[in-house]
Formats: structure tokens, C-alpha cells, sequence
């Protein structure tokens, strides 16, 4: 995927997320996908106890950089006029089909997920107190957010590998941000952002009735 090499910058996935969200309160999609990029960096020097949630994430985010790079691409500018076109055109898909390309409504409700438990996970990061568990932190921010969307045997794998976490200094220091604090402070300008998006995105998929598209 371009972009996903190199080390991650909190200080980029803050500027792309502070871009995302326009005066009318639209969510650009062209922020949101370079977020994700840099957020997927953050996964993979993870290691591979992301793995699945990582190889999901970089899958998804190609399929959006397709659509965004097609001859539709004036329609997926945004996440509302993506919304607007596809549910026009008939593409969203809400019901099963096999055979069906991914609609861009389903491939971000996967990533609008994803970005759910991440933020739970960096906020619990920035309030613990510094000899939290990390790995308590992530499978409290991974039961209260993706887990309802994955098979018994994938939260079972998940947990297990939390686990093996480092600690929360060292994760904090890994952001590329300075110091344990200075990355601190910094994810308290980046979440707020990250809220944002998140939440824009969720009460438009509600609207529509796309909370649970298969």
C-alpha cells in the first residue's frame, strides 16, 4: 500500500484528521484515508499481534484509494457525497450478495469500526496512570468496540496476543511524538479530531441505516 512504510507520526495522523472535517461538516475523504495511513504505520510497528486488524485495515483503505482514483472519483470526495451517489446508484448493499465488489459505504463502515476501538485505545493510553497495564487497556478498548464485530475464535486469539504488549511509556514513546508526556499531550489534540470524524461518520451511517451493513 503507498505510504504504509516508514515509521509512524502522530503528528501527521493529527494533521490529516484536523483536515478532514470541513465547515459544512463534511468528512473529506482524501484526510481520512491519509489518517488511516498513518494509523495503519501504528499498527504495523505493533508487531504482529495486530496483524489481522492491520492486514483488514490496509485492504480496505486500497479499496477506497480505488475509488477515490476512479472515473467516479468526483463522487467520492467526500463521505457524504459518497453516501449520496452510491445510495442513488443502488451500490450500497443492504443486503448479502456474493459475487458484489465491496460498496465504499461498507469498506469505511469497517474502517468507521476499527477507528472506534484505536480511539478508545489511545485515550486509555493518555489517562492511565503510568503503571497501567497496556494490555488491560487495549482488550477493555477491544471488548468495548470491535469485538462484537469478530468470531468467538478471533476475540479469543486477540486477547491472548494483548498480552504481550509492551508498556505504556514505551508505547507512548514509539509515537514519534518526544517524550512519554510530550505524546500525551499530543493525543490530547489528536483525539478530539479523531472524535470527530468518528462521530460525523457514525450518526450519517445511522441516518441511512447503515450501521450494519453485512
Amino acid at each position: 500500500m503507498a505510504g504504509a512504510q516508514g515509521s509512524f507520526s502522530l503528528r501527521e495522523v493529527l494533521a490529516a484528521f484536523q483536515e478532514c472535517v470541513t465547515e459544512r461538516r463534511e468528512v473529506l475523504l482524501g484526510p481520512y484515508l491519509r489518517g488511516w495511513r498513518g494509523l495503519v504505520r501504528f499498527l504495523q510497528g505493533l508487531g504482529t499481534v495486530f496483524s489481522l486488524i492491520c492486514k483488514d485495515a490496509v485492504a480496505k483503505v486500497q479499496i477506497m484509494e480505488g475509488y477515490c482514483g476512479s472515473e467516479q472519483q468526483d463522487q467520492y470526495v467526500s463521505l457524504q457525497s459518497m453516501v449520496q451517489h452510491e445510495l442513488a446508484q443502488g451500490l450500497v448493499g443492504f443486503e448479502p450478495r456474493s459475487g458484489r465488489p465491496d460498496s465504499g459505504c461498507r469498506t469505511v463502515l469497517r474502517l468507521h469500526r476499527a477507528l472506534r476501538w484505536l480511539e478508545l485505545f489511545l485515550e486509555g493510553l493518555r489517562t492511565a496512570s503510568h503503571d497501567a497495564r497496556t494490555s488491560v487497556i487495549c482488550t477493555e478498548s477491544y471488548n468495548a468496540s470491535l469485538a462484537a464485530y469478530h468470531p468467538w475464535l478471533v476475540q479469543k486469539v486477540a486477547t491472548a496476543a494483548f498480552c504481550t504488549l509492551p508498556s505504556r511509556n514505551i508505547f507512548l514513546e514509539s509515537m514519534n511524538a518526544g517524550s512519554a508526556d510530550e505524546a500525551v499531550a499530543m493525543l490530547g489534540e489528536a483525539l478530539p479530531c479523531i472524535r470527530n470524524v468518528y462521530d460525523i461518520t457514525q450518526e450519517l451511517f445511522a441516518q441511512h441505516g447503515m450501521l450494519n451493513l453485512p
